[in-house]
């Protein structure tokens, strides 16, 4: 009896705390049109994660911008390989990977909602000579790893968007 008192409280208590997992973010748009490089693959990540739910219907690339509700501009995508470690003998031993992607959002009459904005995402990486294939591919899964996190950040900041 005493056990499934402290088990009662203890699940009213966690029910209580604001506990809550992530849902789909909601849009007050209900179209949307990407402007990016051809071939981006930020941009079709983002693309697959707006059209997921339904709710938003991603315009295909080509598309007349005035259509949409909304336009996300992305000029520039960047990835960058900077050396920040070298050994005794100067070899390299720590490599930093970044991804820069620049973007904007504006409605499809050219009213801007979001102004250009720069995110940036960076990890590190240690190199080894004698495992280089492994490297190369561990570096592959961080940018992979890198632009998942920022399509994450575009649909949170999409997200936070209240008014056209």
């Amino acid at each position: 009896m005493k056990r499934r008192l402290v088990l009662t409280v203890a699940a009213a208590l966690l029910a209580g705390c604001g506990f809550q997992l992530r849902q789909a973010p909601d849009f007050v748009f209900d179209s949307i049109a990407i402007n990016a490089p051809a071939g981006s693959p930020l941009a079709g990540e983002l693309r697959r994660s707006l059209a997921a739910d339904g709710r938003v219907r991603v315009l295909p690339a080509g598309t007349d911008m005035a259509k949409a509700r909304v336009v996300l501009d992305v000029p520039t995508e960047l990835r960058e390989k900077v050396v920040v470690g070298l050994n005794a003998s100067g070899q390299v031993r720590e490599f930093q990977l970044r991804t820069r992607v620049h973007f904007r959002l504006r409605t499809g009459q050219g009213k801007e909602l979001i102004p250009d904005t720069e995110l940036l995402q960076q990890r590190d990486i240690s190199f080894n000579e004698a495992a280089v294939l492994a490297k190369e591919a561990e570096e592959a899964l961080l940018y992979r790893d890198m632009q998942t996190d920022l399509v994450q950040q575009l649909m949170r900041r999409l997200a936070a968007i209240r008014s056209l």
